[in-house]
């Protein structure tokens, strides 16, 4: 049975491809904080000797915050994952690393593919794309999934906020200027585990089928669960926030889609299955 090891698993991600990796018959060990601390070079030891393959989606998320804890995300999204790489490559382990659509700044409508310059518009992106350039420089073997727009159970995301606005809320002002792809934590807990048994290797796109802006995607969510509340349309640059958000995060998964071993779904689907669970 292969021990499949997982950085982050107390995350929304993290959590529910323990949940799929066992089901598919997994060994799974996990590590997170308090317990597991990635920028100890010992604890980065003993996981990378734990496990047979690792799969790290720890991360510093907090986009605005990283701002101001500009040491501290680089340190976790850059350096612990060039650790972390090293000690896989010394152990001749597979590893694949959790990235993000945050690395790109772009303002076109075109479908981002692997090969498209980054330009991270802040800090989290910019120590996120770090991380990547570091990570392939020090492990030969492992492979970098780019997500967005992620949601699930276990965490904060986008389409639980709608919700939770919408209890306290008549009226909520939504961008229609983010496109992008919503996609579930258990569909990218899919993805990983096909990269995993190809042993992939390289940069990937990974995001469901289709786009939609933020204000359609609020749109869906509420029409979907009978909730009537006023939509407002407005622009991002209408948000101050210290972090700027990417505006085009349409992704190219083409490259991805000849590895997988199933079809993406659309993300109009794979959202009315996870507001059942509402």
């Amino acid at each position: 049975m292969i021990r499949l090891g997982i950085t982050g698993i107390k995350g929304m991600l993290g959590s529910d491809l323990k949940s799929l990796a066992i089901k598919n018959g997994f060994d799974v060990i996990g590590y997170d904080l308090p317990d597991y601390d990635l920028a100890n070079d010992e604890t980065i030891k003993y996981i990378i000797n734990s496990c047979d393959i690792i799969v790290n989606c720890a991360a510093y998320t907090a986009v605005d915050k990283a701002e101001s804890e500009i040491e501290r995300t680089y340190r976790i999204n850059a350096e612990c994952v060039e650790k972390i790489g090293l000690a896989a490559n010394t152990s001749k382990k597979y590893m694949v690393h959790i990235s993000t659509d945050f690395v790109f700044g772009d303002n076109s409508t075109a479908a981002l593919k692997e090969e498209d310059i980054p330009a991270p518009l802040g800090v989290y992106g910019a120590s996120k794309l770090e991380g990547e350039k570091k990570l392939q420089r020090a492990c030969n073997n492992c492979s970098i999934i780019r997500v967005q727009w992620t949601y699930g159970i276990n965490g904060d995301n986008f389409i639980k906020k709608i919700l939770k606005a919408a209890e306290n809320n008549k009226t909520l002002k939504i961008v229609t200027d983010q496109i992008g792809s919503p996609t579930p934590t258990t569909s990218v807990s899919k993805a990983i585990l096909s990269m995993i048994r190809k042993r992939a290797t390289g940069i990937f796109h990974y995001s469901s089928e289709g786009y939609a802006s933020r204000f359609e995607v609020a749109e869906f969510v509420l029409r979907e669960k009978g909730i009537i509340r006023d939509l407002i349309p407005c622009e991002s640059s209408e948000f101050i926030t210290p972090a700027k958000r990417p505006l085009n995060s349409r992704f190219n998964c083409s490259k991805i889609d000849t590895l997988l071993d199933y079809k993406r779904g659309f993300w109009q689907d794979e959202v009315k299955e996870f507001l059942k669970l509402f």
